[in-house]
């Protein structure tokens, strides 16, 4: 990646995760955790699949995304810098049913969450058949800036409301991880990253924006995400609303909270697994395709060779 020096890249590939966000309907970003592949050509590869294709579906109405590698989590990293990344995608309407265009994407994936091969089990085929049909999406990096280590964040100050007690939505599940992800807009309305220290206030949680992300008052949202080394025990959840300046600095007045996997216990899995297969199942059939067949030999030889 042109963008990128040597060094700086070595520190984005080793990151397993970073922050992805798009623009919805009605302009509000949207972000997600997701892995990523920087590639010799100088874009970045990602992948969904059909059962959150959302993302797709925005990306394919308005190209403008941003991306920030901001936890290090199982990356080997110490004090690794953060590195934002903004850009333009697109994403071709096409089902991908095995590795081709991607292998690197996967091999990297098998290696990295070495759990997920379970899924190519001949038991979990029926289950787990959503997986692997898939969209990629190729962005175009722009402009590429470095940020302090995660560690070096800078802490408002002591929250109005105690831990437990605060009355705003998402306080649960913001007060599960010390840091967030801001998503928000430029002026341009494109969306942009950045991770903060939520404060909870009486109007909403105070964050702190860095200088180099230039915000403008509107819809916004706080991420929060978290995996173990081995990209096993995931979780995330969007706290939505509208971020707006204030005397004391910017505040997100939180208005709904999303949370995609729900608590992560049993009963979220089996919920998950039946909405996943819905969702394929609506996409293909809003535009008249057949379920494609997996192409599981391809994944399982890919797999191995990880």
């Amino acid at each position: 990646m042109t963008l990128l020096s040597p060094a700086l890249g070595q520190v984005l590939d080793s990151y397993r995760t970073c922050e992805f966000a798009t623009l919805g309907k009605t302009g509000a970003p949207a972000a997600w955790p997701t892995a990523v592949e920087r590639r010799d050509d100088g874009t970045i590869l990602l992948t969904t699949s059909l059962a959150f294709a959302q993302k797709a579906l925005n990306i394919r109405r308005d190209g403008r995304v941003a991306l920030l590698f901001s936890d290090p989590t199982g990356s080997g990293l110490a004090s690794a810098p953060q590195i934002s990344v903004t850009g333009r995608a697109r994403c071709p309407d096409l089902v991908m049913a095995g590795p081709q265009g991607a292998e690197e994407y996967w091999r990297r994936l098998f290696q990295r969450q070495p759990h997920s091969r379970s899924y190519l089990s001949r038991p979990m085929r029926p289950l787990m058949s959503w997986y692997y049909l898939r969209l990629l999406i190729i962005v175009e990096p722009e402009e590429v800036l470095t940020r302090p280590a995660l560690d070096e964040l800078p802490t408002a100050g002591t929250p109005v409301h105690p831990v437990g007690r605060c009355p705003l939505p998402g306080a649960a599940q913001l007060a599960g991880l010390p840091t967030a992800v801001l998503a928000c807009r430029d002026a341009d309305g494109a969306p942009v990253l950045a991770r903060t220290r939520p404060l909870p206030t009486p109007e909403g949680y105070l964050v702190e924006v860095p200088g180099d992300c230039p915000v403008e008052p509107g819809p916004a949202g706080l991420l929060v995400h978290r995996h173990d080394e081995h990209l096993n025990h995931m979780y995330n959840a969007l706290v939505r609303g509208d971020l707006r300046p204030t005397a004391d600095g910017w505040v997100l007045v939180p208005s709904t909270v999303i949370e995609p996997m729900g608590s992560g216990g049993p009963k979220d899995a089996l919920r998950v697994l039946r909405q996943a297969k819905r969702a394929t199942d609506r996409y293909l059939a809003r535009r008249g395709l057949d379920r494609p067949k997996v192409e599981w030999d391809s994944f399982r030889s890919l797999a191995e060779r990880s």
